[in-house]
């Protein structure tokens, strides 16, 4: 009897360890603009749109189809560094040069001996909120930067 293809993939995702995310590494049109420790948002949905039918017996029915495609807002944070990098980005929207700021951009999750374990790819991204460090001078908290990221489409490499 030939194997199933399908139960061996199965298998193979069953005794995989699901992959850690220790850092995340952005880059701007290849170019690495920095580290973060927190990434959440990578995503897509559809609006859904119901349709009403009548089906041969009679009865009616309600069938969900694909409607809009949109893209969800990627978040990054990471502690406050002297890095400017994201905050130059950021000044193109301010200055009302968006098309500057459009930029192919890359995330990479990096394991914890910074090895790539998995990519994604953004079209036309651009920061559209940069927020600095809530800070307490009683406590010892660090200071947290977050970007806020759209995007017209993205892709998972690895």
């Amino acid at each position: 009897m030939p194997s199933n293809p399908y139960l061996s993939n199965r298998e193979d995702s069953l005794t995989e360890d699901p992959l850690l995310g220790f850092n995340f590494m952005l880059e701007l049109e290849g170019a690495i603009a920095g580290y973060f420790t927190e990434c959440s948002g990578i995503g897509s949905e559809h609006e859904i749109v119901e349709h009403k039918v009548v089906d041969k017996q009679g009865h009616e029915i309600v069938r969900k189809l694909p409607g809009r495609l949109k893209w969800q807002d990627v978040s990054l944070k990471r502690g406050i560094t002297s890095d400017l990098q994201i905050w130059k980005w950021r000044d193109d929207c301010l200055k009302g040069d968006v098309k500057a700021a459009r930029k192919n951009i890359s995330i990479t999750m990096l394991d914890r001996t910074y090895a790539p374990v998995a990519k994604w790819h953004f079209a036309n991204a651009w920061p559209s909120k940069v927020s600095g460090p809530s800070l307490k001078s009683d406590s010892n908290e660090i200071g947290i930067e977050e970007v806020t990221i759209v995007h017209e489409g993205m892709y998972r490499e690895t």
